[in-house]
């Protein structure tokens, strides 16, 4: 059972990854018929919602865009930046989405950012607390050390209706400026779906590690 969580673990994010590295490779090769840049595309959308005081910066990288609450700053790699290809659109405006969600308040979104600190700070002691629970043979701090590798999947969970909901205001944003033509948006589709996939990927992953160190413990506590 222990190996067969250790490969689906490994496996899920990676065929996620393959799926939207491919389907980016794919995209990004096909300019659209407009000649848009992602940059004309997000400044576009964000006039168009009433934020032109956020800002369009491009950052190195690749696949390394994201929209920053704190700053108020959309940030596109290089390739999406200056780029007129399908890909662009779909990132660009994806990335607006996120911008729109926090003019908006958007619940998930506050949540997240909410609980970041905490997660952050949980996540990355959590594996060494294992380990000293383990070397102490310490069942109190064995658990502390699961409960805190738990708030990453709850972080992931609270994380994907956002990546959803920025994807679904993207296709919608594009349709109604008329960024695309028809069978451009089915590619600008297939795009937002390939990069929402890592994101659930991540979700199970997470859930079949948490599962993974719950039976070895809990079996250790039987015992």
């Amino acid at each position: 059972m222990n190996l067969m969580l250790w490969v689906l673990i490994l496996i899920i994010p990676a065929i996620a990854q393959i799926f939207v590295t491919s389907s980016f490779s794919k995209y990004k090769d096909i300019d659209n018929a407009k000649k848009l840049t992602g940059y004309e595309v997000a400044r576009k959308i964000l006039d168009a919602n009433g934020l032109k005081e956020i800002y369009i910066v491009e950052t190195p990288g690749n696949l390394t865009d994201h929209y920053d609450p704190k700053r108020k700053v959309v940030r596109l790699s290089t390739n999406i930046y200056h780029g007129t290809s399908i890909a662009s659109i779909a990132v660009a405006a994806h990335e607006c989405g996120h911008a729109l969600q926090d003019k908006e308040g958007y619940l998930y979104m506050k949540v997240r950012s909410l609980i970041f600190p905490v997660v952050n700070f949980a996540t990355s002691i959590s594996y060494f607390i294992l380990l000293v629970g383990i070397l102490l043979e310490s069942l109190n701090l064995i658990w502390l050390g699961i409960i805190f590798v738990g708030t990453g999947l709850i972080f992931q969970i609270v994380t994907l209706p956002v990546e959803l909901n920025a994807s679904s205001r993207a296709k919608k944003i594009i349709h109604h400026l008329n960024f695309a033509n028809q069978n451009e948006e089915e590619g600008i589709s297939n795009m937002l779906i390939a990069a929402a996939s890592t994101y659930v990927a991540g979700v199970l992953a997470s859930a079949l590690e948490l599962l993974r160190l719950i039976l070895i413990f809990g079996n250790r506590r039987d015992d």
